[in-house]
């Protein structure tokens, strides 16, 4: 083994050169049909101190001929990179260098370089390879006859090879199912471009695309503006559609995408979108439109059928001020209320749209988050009654906890601030009953409360936990009265103020139960909370806290309710046993059951308000139903689980949730069955019996078929189904869909779609529609 002067390391930089040469026309994905895969400069970028290491059987200088020769298992190492070969040359007199005979190099990225033959000039300038083929980290393949360097900055990869194969690194006899040939390649390095000639696309080994010539930038260029693979797409009521998107790089901060969408039934979808970047964040501005073919092919009735010229315009950014403060907005304007989900725009396809703008603080100890709503529902209804009727909110919500210990326990705080200004009134008979989801007006509400809490393990192991809260409330109202509609005690006036007092004490009693095959743990838990009554129960609007569902999941909350307006009161005390076990053989066991019970004063879940929250809810009694859940995982990829409310009289079983689920290496599956009886009071007049059910099976190597199921029991109807099927081998992705939804309220303007997807890894994607599954969507 010898080092070599910096007169001889030309030799090896000549080789290095060679492998940058055979990387920089790799082709892979970065926003356009092409680009590259590793770095391209056109010289081997070497540190100035670096030194080379040179092992061979034998090294003959002949001074008469000026030739070095190496040969015999040459191995070279100079700057992070490595090479092996047969024999390399030097003649001083032709200034070439020529290395021969199994030549690999390995860079310092790790990519591999291979040849049988490379001579090149000693200035870099023009050179030749034979037989090369390159491997890249990123797991492409480069394979040409043989390769040239021009002039020294021009590259060019004769009858060449180029492909993705990720299952290589595992079985190398796999084959890709794509590839591209062509018969030249060629890298200007002034130009910094790419051009293929004579380029052909083979899948399943047939061509199935010819690209008589092909200019891309190379990978030295990040961004450049060109036209992005099609999508195509097919739905019910737009018919078939062909989408050329047209991307356009406006400065190193700023590009736009510009779509032009043909549909067969509808005409023409003019969709962009305009990002940019800044040192603290980013912003995008999306737009579209359509002037409609043929609205008579929408349901009579619908806004899709009434309007012609349909469009929207979307704002959407996020900026950090510092590490622990943030804003940004997420606004949406269209023309009418089902245009985005009627069109399947994506972002803003959804039944409802939140639009917000926000402004967030966290820190080590407090947390701070200032938000102001308004949401967009997007329905088939030409009054857009729904959405007329949803309130404008703005909400403020700031919580602390002291750093250091308060009469050695711990005290926080939170404070909320909620405005709300509704411009209809939103209530519904259901039945007779009469529930005002939001009245007409405005109404402005500031929370305070502290709490104080500390934990004691007395002698035996019982943990202790006593705890004293208080809240306060102001309120300022100017809301419509609801009316005669309502029974209840609707406070009028302009201010009302409330409070709240707490003592609580929780104790737990953990008991562990071991063997030698198995642990167990049981932890009996039971809650005491003293307090007043609430104040003005049901005098005052109910905004946020509208929706509550009773189980095993908040047995144990102080304040069951799921907002600020209302309050817990009332004494109450929560009973309940918790269970974890493993066991030997890999299963895993949980469980909770318990039950509430109201001990004084007047019980808030049995106390009528504007939208009836507490009715049937099982805790309007002073004997709370029992609640409980079931869990097990299986080590075979089995898992369960159950949870329910059962009446506390008669055990009849008011709710209920099921669900199993297997995943192995062929099969996953899924089964949920969903049980709610009829809660007229609370606005859910008929029993609710709902069984969901989705699998995919595996049934060759990268092959999968998949669907799902959504079953009403009690109206004997399939209200959602899809099929799908499916190919993925990393390199190569495939994917057919079918969706249908029945929709009775008519607020889908396609009943069913059908999407597909085929993506070629470095290369890019073509949509037909919306591929995407969620099986229990």
């Amino acid at each position: 083994m010898a080092g070599c002067d910096r007169n001889h390391t030309r030799l090896l930089a000549a080789i290095l050169l060679s492998s940058v040469a055979c990387l920089s026309v790799s082709p892979d994905a970065s926003g356009s049909a092409w680009a590259q895969s590793a770095p391209t400069t056109l010289a081997p970028k070497l540190p100035d101190d670096a030194k080379m290491v040179l092992s061979a059987n034998e090294l003959v200088y002949n001074r008469d001929a000026e030739r070095v020769i190496v040969r015999g298992a040459v191995q070279i190492n100079y700057g992070g990179y490595q090479m092996v070969a047969q024999q390399v040359e030097y003649s001083q007199k032709t200034g070439r260098i020529v290395a021969t005979g199994q030549i690999e190099l390995i860079e310092p990225t790790g990519n591999k370089i291979y040849a049988e033959k490379m001579d090149v000039t000693d200035n870099f300038a023009d050179g030749f390879i034979e037989t090369m083929r390159v491997e890249t980290t990123d797991l492409t393949k480069l394979a040409a006859v043989n390769g040239e360097r021009r002039n020294g900055d021009e590259i060019i990869l004769n009858q060449a090879v180029y492909t993705a194969c990720t299952p290589c690194a595992t079985n190398p006899d796999y084959r890709s199912l794509w590839h591209i040939k062509a018969q030249r390649i060629i890298q200007n390095g002034k130009t910094h471009t790419v051009r293929l000639e004579n380029a052909r696309f083979e899948l399943f080994g047939k061509p199935i695309l010819y690209l008589p010539v092909l200019e891309v930038p190379d990978g030295t260029v990040k961004r450049k503006s060109g036209f992005l693979f099609p999508r195509f797409r097919y739905t019910q009521k737009l018919g078939a559609g062909v989408s050329v998107p047209y991307y356009w790089a406006i400065s190193p901060t700023m590009d736009a995408t510009v779509t032009a969408t043909g549909l067969t039934r509808q005409g023409f979808l003019l969709e962009g979108e305009f990002r940019q970047q800044f040192e603290t964040g980013q912003h995008v501005l999306r737009m579209a439109g359509i002037s409609q073919l043929d609205r008579g092919l929408f349901t009579d009735g619908t806004v899709d059928a009434e309007e012609t010229e349909r469009g929207l315009i979307g704002s959407r950014a996020d900026f950090k001020i510092n590490p622990r403060w943030s804003f940004g907005w997420d606004v949406l304007v269209q023309s009418d209320n089902n245009f985005a989900k009627t069109y399947e725009l994506s972002t803003f396809d959804g039944t409802t749209h939140t639009n917000q703008a926000y402004l967030t603080g966290l820190g080590k100890r407090n947390y701070f988050d200032l938000r102001a709503f308004y949401f967009d529902i997007q329905d088939a209804d030409p009054g857009s009654v729904a959405e007329n009727q949803q309130a404008y909110a703005q909400v403020l919500d700031y919580d602390y906890t002291a750093p250091q210990a308060v009469a050695g326990g711990e005290l926080s705080a939170t404070v909320n601030l909620t405005n709300v200004n509704r411009n209809r009134e939103d209530s519904v008979d259901v039945f007779g009953v009469d529930r005002f989801r939001g009245l007409e007006g405005s109404a402005h509400r500031l929370t305070a409360e502290a709490e104080w809490k500390k934990t004691f393990i007395v002698p035996g192991g019982l943990s202790l936990t006593p705890l004293v809260a208080a809240r306060g409330d102001i309120l300022g109202l100017t809301m419509d009265n609801p009316g005669p509609a309502y029974t209840g005690d609707y406070n009028g006036d302009d201010t009302s103020t409330r409070g709240m007092v707490t003592a609580g004490l929780e104790a737990r009693y953990p008991i562990l139960m071991a063997t030698a095959n198995s642990s167990h743990i049981f932890e009996p838990i039971a809650q005491v909370y003293v307090r007043p009554d609430e104040s003005n129960p049901g005098s005052l609007p109910n905004e946020d806290a509208q929706s509550f569902v009773f189980d095993a999941t908040n047995l144990f909350d102080r304040d069951k309710f799921s907002g600020f307006d209302r309050i817990e009161g009332g004494s109450r005390a929560n009973l309940g046993l918790r269970y974890t076990g493993t066991l030997a053989n890999g299963y895993g066991v949980r469980s909770i059951v318990g039950q509430s019970f109201h001990l004084g004063g007047v019980n808030s879940f049995a106390t009528d308000d504007l939208v009836k929250v507490g009715a049937d809810s099982g805790l309007e009694t002073d004997r709370s139903d029992y609640v409980g859940m079931f869990g097990i995982d299986a080590p075979s990829g089995l898992t369960a689980s159950l949870s329910g409310r059962l009446d506390e009289e008669d055990f009849d079983l008011r709710r209920t949730d099921f669900s199993v689920g297997y995943e192995g290496i062929a099969w996953q599956t899924a089964i949920t069955y969903t049980s709610i009886k009829a809660q007229p009071t609370y606005g859910s007049p008929y029993d609710q019996d709902e069984i969901q059910t989705a699998a995919a099976w595996r049934f060759r190597e990268y092959w999968s078929v998949f669907g799902s199921v959504t079953y009403d029991l009690n109206n004997s109807l399939v209200t959602r189904n899809g099929l799908g099927i499916t190919y993925d081998d990393q390199d190569t992705l495939f994917s057919l869909v079918y969706k249908n939804e029945r929709d009775p309220d008519q607020s889908l303007a396609n009943d069913w779609s059908i999407g597909a997807r085929i993506s070629f890894r470095t290369l890019g994607d073509i949509n037909v529609g919306d591929s995407s599954f969620n099986a229990l969507d």
